[in-house]
């Protein structure tokens, strides 16, 4: 838990554990010994950290539980009640058998003990005074909710109440415990939902105190705080006990000038710290503290307004900080703060003009004050769970979260249409619901993959990159790195890649969501200092625009592990083809070998027996050859030395031989056996055609370019003329394979010269397999 939290600075999420991000870009390596020689500090270190944990879930579970039992021995009427649109209060479906034959009926005034006669006000249908706009209506629900509470707190099975309706006609109803079976569905998932965040602030702070990670506790608990309001408005209805309404207008607008004081901190300081923190902190703090003071000490006229303002200030200043500082410093987590700003800030405002358009229409405040309220406080809530672990959260969450905004705007927009153009119930709530939805379904992927990111690099060209890199890797292991970090450059376009010397088993998402830690595949031998690069840090994904994660880092898990198994499988064909090969020279060797040396013994002339003798020669080659996989440069030349200087003296002519080279590399297969056909065709043709008496030639390799020329001094001309055959053609192919080309020129004073240029002689090795 504490690790999908974010550090206080430098990171990405929202608060967790202090680190650095130096400390993520260059891990110290500590082995498991090193941990538990630390053992003495270790344990208290976690230990009581961990017991306050305990005691923080315990309370929390045993608070829950205590206002759960408070709440069902609080008395209520068993009826629905519905607020008409001239604000009177009419009693719905009930499961009272003496109320039931007065469904549909309005209330004016109730009876209590004593004969004690209270007018029923349509004020008391609010749930709760923190949305109520007006202070004199705030005043005249304290007394309508007062009154009203007093014959329900004395009202019990032994003197009843009375309701008066308006046709004259009365009804005694005795008020009962509520119990647990008459709470409401939404009061446990308010309850749950609150309870979970709690948890949540607990382990935040725990895992990391700091200023933020403070600040985010504060705004959690906050919003815990509102949503225990909400779950108990919901369910106490009419009968509420008489200090409960001055204390939730108290209390709420205190939690919610808290969360957007915290919300102002948070951004002064996270994921790094701006210029004057401490002085934006500490004003965002002042003014929350200051606009709570006079409001509720009513220094000022119009309450609700200023500590709607002020949460819509200090939101708007949040946003501003985080905008001049990420043009300052670009970061991805001051992006998604910004967005989810901007979202949490444009519904706050949306909700405070529909609950003051609905000023007139007494149903429609309600509605705005307990449904889009409710909704709102929910959203801000799954904001809050989203964002700490935001790199590790499943796509249900964000989704729930966008929904939930979704469902703000439609009830907002909703209660603004009956307001202000006047349009029936369901007219105005389908033109918001499809306007929303609409919205919904336009911007859903373009917010989700601004959030998070999605990769550019198409699943082909992905396959073709691992394709290549396996050639590679498997001639040069040692280049993992640089390999790894050129496919990861392409696949997430980070600003920085940093390696590592620390070994990790697979991905991890670091700085929830700032970095992605990848491990290197040790493919081979590795040189000294490139052993020591174990794995990559990649930062800031999509140049400082998104986060990582947890599907990238299985997603370059998967990558990691499919260029294991190419390279495992190109191994595994080249050691087939080898065996193979070895095979073929085997047989050629035992079967067509042993032939040759029967008819050489058996020649009837010396002629045949030389020319037997020298085929026998060129087999030995050939299967020599093919039985080897790989062969050095200087080898290979003397060969071929060897070869053309026999093949040369029985037509009577010279070999001027020249070799040069800045490396001595090793020839794979195919590059021994094209230069060697190139070379034996090339002689082939100057002993049949060219009558020459010497042959030049000119083998140099540097800086991996490879330069061939072979010249001779016959009695050839215009090759350009020359008919295509299967000799040139062949020479052509050759030339071909290795990734190079070839051309014929007249040689000064007489004869053919065939020049041979390959640029890049260790490229072709892909080509070739």
């Amino acid at each position: 838990m504490a690790s999908a939290t974010c550090p206080d600075s430098g990171t990405t999420g929202a608060p967790q554990a202090r680190a650095s991000d130096a400390r993520d870009a260059e891990p110290t390596p500590r082995s498991l010994d090193d941990i538990l020689k630390d053992g003495a500090h270790l344990p208290r270190w976690i230990g009581w950290r961990l017991r306050l944990l305990v005691v923080a879930v315990l309370a929390g579970c045993l608070g829950l539980f205590g206002q759960t039992l408070w709440l069902t021995r609080q008395t209520h009427l068993h009826a629905h009640w519905v607020l008409s649109h001239e604000g009177r209060i009419q009693v719905g479906a009930t499961d009272n058998l003496a109320l039931r034959p007065f469904e549909g009926r309005t209330v004016e005034e109730v009876i209590g003990a004593g004969g004690h006669i209270i007018p029923v006000d349509s004020v008391i249908f609010e749930r709760s005074s923190r949305w109520i706009d007006d202070d004199l209506q705030r005043e005249r629900y304290y007394r309508a909710r007062a009154a009203l509470s007093r014959p329900f707190a004395a009202g019990g099975s032994e003197t009843g109440l009375t309701l008066k309706f308006t046709d004259g006609s009365q009804v005694r109803v005795t008020p009962a415990a509520r119990g647990l079976a008459d709470l409401p569905l939404v009061y446990w998932v308010l309850c749950s939902l609150a309870l979970v965040l709690y948890l949540v602030a607990m382990v935040v702070i725990l895992a990391g105190p700091g200023a933020v990670n403070l600040a985010y506790a504060l705004m959690a608990l906050a919003q815990c705080g509102n949503l225990l309001f909400i779950a108990l408005e919901a369910s106490l209805g009419v009968a509420m006990p008489r200090a409960f309404p001055s204390w939730d207008w108290v209390a709420r607008g205190c939690f919610d000038l808290v969360t957007a004081a915290a919300m102002l901190q948070i951004a002064a300081m996270h994921p790094t710290r701006a210029p004057m923190h401490r002085l934006w902190s500490a004003l965002g703090w002042l003014a929350a503290l200051a606009i709570a003071w006079a409001c509720y000490v009513r220094l000022v006229p119009h309450a609700w307004w200023w500590v709607q303002v002020g949460c819509a200030a200090l939101g708007a200043a949040a946003l501003l900080l985080i905008s001049l500082a990420n043009r300052r410093a670009p970061h991805p987590f001051r992006l998604v703060l910004r967005r989810f700003g901007i979202i949490t800030l444009g519904s706050w405002l949306l909700l405070t003009c529909a609950l003051a358009a609905s000023l007139n229409r007494p149903d429609l405040r309600v509605n705005v004050a307990s449904i889009g309220s409710m909704i709102w406080y929910v959203f801000l809530a799954s904001l809050l769970l989203l964002v700490p672990y935001l790199s590790r959260s499943q796509q249900i969450l964000r989704e729930f979260s966008l929904l939930a905004a979704t469902s703000t705007v439609a009830t907002s927009l909703d209660l603004l249409f009956v307001a202000v153009f006047s349009l029936g119930p369901f007219t105005s709530m389908t033109l918001s619901l499809f306007l929303s939805l609409g919205v919904y379904l336009v911007a859903r992927q373009w917010i989700l993959s601004h959030l998070l990111g999605n990769s550019k690099l198409t699943m082909e060209r992905l396959f073709e990159r691992l394709y290549r890199m396996a050639r590679e890797l498997e001639a040069k292991p040692q280049r993992s790195p640089a390999l790894v970090t050129r496919l990861l450059r392409e696949l997430f376009e980070p600003l920085e890649v940093v390696q590592l010397r620390d070994a990790v088993l697979s991905s991890r998402v670091v700085s929830n969501g700032a970095g992605l830690v990848v491990p290197v595949p040790l493919l081979g031998e590795m040189q000294p200092g490139e052993a020591n690069i174990r794995s990559l840090l990649v930062r800031h994904a999509r140049k400082g625009q998104h986060l990582f994660t947890s599907e990238d880092a299985r997603l370059t898990d998967r990558i990691v592990e499919q260029l294991h198994r190419a390279v495992a499988f190109d191994r595994a064909v080249e050691q087939g083809r080898s065996e193979e090969r070895t095979r073929i020279a085997q047989d050629l060797h035992d079967d067509i070998g042993a032939r040759l040396l029967t008819l050489m013994y058996q020649a009837p002339n010396p002629d045949i027996e030389d020319y037997i003798r020298h085929t026998l020669q060129d087999l030995k080659t050939l299967t020599r050859g093919l039985a080897a996989q790989n062969h050095r440069l200087s080898d290979a030349a003397g060969e071929w030395k060897a070869d053309l200087s026999q093949r040369l003296a029985l037509a009577h002519c010279d070999l001027q031989w020249h070799l040069e080279f800045d490396q001595d590399i090793e020839l794979t297969m195919v590059q021994w056996s094209a230069m060697t056909r190139i070379l034996r065709e090339l002689v082939s043709n100057t002993i049949a055609h060219a009558r020459a008496s010497r042959v030049a030639v000119d083998i140099a390799l540097f800086n991996d370019q490879l330069n061939l020329s072979v010249a001779d001094n016959g009695n050839g001309s215009t090759p350009e003329n020359w008919p295509h055959g299967l000799g040139l053609g062949g020479v052509r192919k050759r030339v071909k394979q290795l990734g190079g080309v070839v051309e014929w020129l007249g040689n000064e004073p007489k004869g053919i010269v065939c020049r041979v240029h390959v640029p890049r002689l260790s490229k072709c090795n892909e080509n070739m397999r």
